[in-house]
């Protein structure tokens, strides 16, 4: 954090000025937060100090540099890194600090910074210690920053030494979680002890949520649904409000040994010293039931299967999931069961469907969509026909298009030729090109948005017909994978009803294809010798507004497949 400091002293202009900057630092936020205030009673003191210094060497503080709560240990501070940025870009020739340490307690981040000062040309003036760039005061800069390094080392020595003893009594070395209170008193001798105390207000609901969770009834987000409208929250601090909790927050909670009494720290288990929540035997309950859920939703994920994902309950419409059960004698089954069933956000009843059952109905369906060759020698004419009738107005369209192409190639050589003339100058000529190159742009797009319109699409529908006369055999043929894409290709949705039939919705453009081969059967039954039935088809082949769209948003499908 910077901040742009004024004075109310007056100076003449002809007087130079010194111009420094002020930097500021606390290792922690409890130091920055102290006593109420925003920036505690560190910062303001050294503030006050460098304002001294600054005095005594008669410059101005320009900008002031804080990092609140942040360790000497990294150089990687927002309040250093800006004040770092601002002397490289401004004439400063002081950088005033309260002591060394409050800079760098490393002595490669001392010289990473000192070095970054020096080639700015700005000084390093510590309010409290006697520095300065001669021999002597280069010294006494080295000493400083050493011993700084060495109390910054030997303070987290000191401070792990501390947590392991902490620890090792059975302490609880870092916050503790919800359902507890970490909790600060004075002895009779006047020293401050820390303790962890049972939460009044949120234990009994920790308690319940760990033997609701043991019946096997309830998923984690039931249970967080349940907690939150009991008023389950978080302990609040100074600067965050209590809040409800998260499903990942909850999830950690069932699984934190903390509430059996064990202290989990650094990845090893130690006995607590505080008074357990839930006894180990339920804790134990909860972490099979969670480890068994775990495992049934990691084998929905690891069994893959070329229908997982594209079947739905044609009862309510949910996707159907992919799950595995295991009789007595050990010999898996898998079943696609309704989602909307398993979680319970419906009110479906049906069964579950037998993997075997799903394979046979969808391989079943491809038989009922398949098209003859005299289908396909019928419908590829009628494509064919409806092509031809669409260009015959586009043909037009065409040759106005090439004529305008030719019409400005030749001004645009015209321009030239009168440029290299002196008949225009060069903002004429390059007016006049811009102006040229846009509209010939213009006309390449519309020309080959007509060549795919016409053969693209054209040999699409083409495409989409002949896979159709072998779609049954090839999908029989095929491995998991390709099947996968077929699916994908030739459906929107496949609903397996109640008495286990298929209810499919085709793709376009095979859903067009079909229904037009059914009627096509139906009409040469009815109607052996109308001879105006197959016009009136034609117009579901192509669009008035022409093949762009489905082009465009059905040539992915044909790719996949």
């Amino acid at each position: 954090m910077s901040t742009t400091v004024t004075t109310d002293t007056a100076v003449e202009a002809d007087v130079p000025v010194l111009l420094a900057v002020s930097y500021l630092r606390v290792s922690t936020r409890e130091q920055a937060e102290r006593g109420g205030t925003e920036e505690g009673f560190s910062i303001p003191a050294q503030r006050e100090a460098n304002a001294r210094k600054a005095v005594e060497l008669e410059a101005r503080v320009v900008r002031e540099f804080v990092d609140a709560g942040e360790s000497a240990r990294s150089a990687d501070r927002s309040g250093l890194q800006d004040m770092l940025a601002f002397i490289a870009a401004t004439r400063v020739e002081f950088c005033i600090v309260h002591k060394l340490d409050r800079l760098a307690r490393n002595r490669a981040d001392d010289v990473r910074i000192h070095e970054a000062l020096l080639a700015a040309g700005v000084t390093l003036v510590s309010a409290t210690e006697s520095i300065d760039q001669t021999p002597s005061g280069m010294l006494v800069h080295g000493i400083m920053s050493s011993i700084a390094e060495f109390y910054s080392r030997n303070l987290a020595t000191e401070v792990t030494k501390g947590l392991t003893q902490k620890l090792a009594q059975g302490g609880t070395p870092m916050r503790a979680p919800v359902g507890y209170l970490n909790v600060r008193r004075t002895d009779e001798h006047g020293r401050e002890v820390r303790t962890v105390e049972v939460d009044p207000e949120r234990a009994p609901l920790i308690r319940w949520a760990f033997e609701t969770y043991a019946w096997g009834e309830t998923s984690v987000t039931g249970l967080l649904r349940e907690l939150t409208a009991r008023g389950l929250t978080t302990v609040p601090s100074p600067k965050r409000p209590s809040k409800p909790l998260g499903k990942n927050t909850l999830y950690k909670l069932l699984t934190n040994p903390y509430y059996a009494g064990v202290i989990r720290y650094k990845g090893a288990l130690h006995p607590g010293a505080h008074k357990p929540l839930v006894e180990p035997a339920l804790f134990d309950q909860v972490q099979s039931l969670l480890k068994a859920r775990n495992a049934r939703m990691t084998r929905h994920v690891t069994h893959a299967h070329h229908l997982k994902g594209l079947l739905h309950c044609g009862s309510c419409g949910s996707r159907m999931l992919l799950d595995f059960a295991t009789n007595p004698r050990g010999t898996t089954y898998a079943y696609f069961v309704c989602s909307g069933r398993a979680a319970k956000k419906t009110s479906c009843t049906r069964r579950a469907v037998p993997v075997q059952v799903a394979e046979r109905l969808v391989e079943d369906s491809y038989a009922s969509i398949t098209i003859s060759e005299d289908d396909y020698r019928h419908l590829a004419a009628e494509v064919d026909a409806a092509f031809d009738k669409r260009s015959v107005g586009r043909d037009q369209e065409f040759a106005d298009l090439t004529a305008n192409r030719a019409r400005l190639e030749a001004e645009s050589d015209k321009l030239l030729g009168a440029h290299f003339a002196d008949a225009i100058d060069l903002p004429t000529l390059k007016r006049h090109q811009d102006r040229i190159r846009t509209g010939l742009a213009d006309i390449e797009q519309r020309l080959a948005q007509q060549d795919e319109q016409h053969t693209g699409g054209r040999a699409f529908l083409h495409d989409s017909l002949r896979l159709l006369t072998d779609a049954h055999r090839a999908y029989a043929r095929s491995d998991d994978g390709s099947r996968r894409l077929a699916n994908q290709a030739f459906y929107t949705r496949l609903e397996i009803t109640e008495d286990e039939q298929l209810r499919p919705r085709l793709a376009e453009p095979f859903a067009t294809i079909v229904r037009e081969a059914t009627r096509g059967k139906e009409a040469e039954r009815e109607h052996s010798t109308s001879s105006d039935v197959a016009c009136s088809r034609k117009t579901h082949w192509v669009e008035h507004r022409g093949l762009e769209p489905l082009t465009y948003g059905l040539q992915s499908r044909r790719s996949t497949s």
